[in-house]
């Protein structure tokens, strides 16, 4: 039986390291970017075959807007700019969290890099945007209650839409 190592990474902080060494916030995302592209290329290598990624928080709405729509051009860049080499990696993608307040264009790009990678089999690679595992939890809660059903396995079944 072989094992599967699952990590999450929460790339937060790279606004303020970059701000502390005298760049703008932005910079430190698009450095946090090229951080999450090594770390995907070599964690199969160790074993290594779910990998979940915070892009943009749900709390991160309350930033500055100027810095929002530059997080979010980001993950849209990214998603235009690595698709086809994470195909070629045989890197499966998919999305968590919220789609209803992502501008329209990035969410159909999410559609596309999900569809377009839904075959790879090296490395799921999970990438959370407007996520909240606080509000996770609370909608498995409650969907649980409405449904009568609050158990264990109820709840690990609640979770496995997000």
């Amino acid at each position: 039986m072989t094992s599967t190592l699952h990590i999450g990474i929460i790339m937060d902080g790279n606004g303020r390291r970059a701000e502390r060494r005298g760049h703008p916030r932005t910079a430190g995302h698009r450095a946090g970017v090229l951080a999450v592209r090594r770390i995907v290329e070599s964690a199969p290598t160790f074993g290594v075959h779910a990998l979940t990624v915070y892009a943009f928080s749900a709390d991160n709405w309350s930033r500055p807007e100027f810095e929002v729509r530059a997080l979010l051009r980001l993950l849209g860049a990214y998603l235009r700019y690595e698709t086809e080499r994470l195909i070629e990696q045989g890197v499966r993608i998919q999305f968590i969290g919220r789609r209803d307040r992502l501008p329209e264009a990035l969410v159909r790009a999410m559609e596309t890099t999900e569809s377009s990678t839904r075959t790879g089999k090296r490395l799921t690679l999970r990438i959370a945007v407007d996520y909240s595992s606080r509000e996770a939890l609370v909608d498995a809660a409650k969907s649980m209650a409405e449904a009568g059903r609050f158990n264990r396995e109820s709840m690990a079944e609640a979770l496995g839409r997000y």
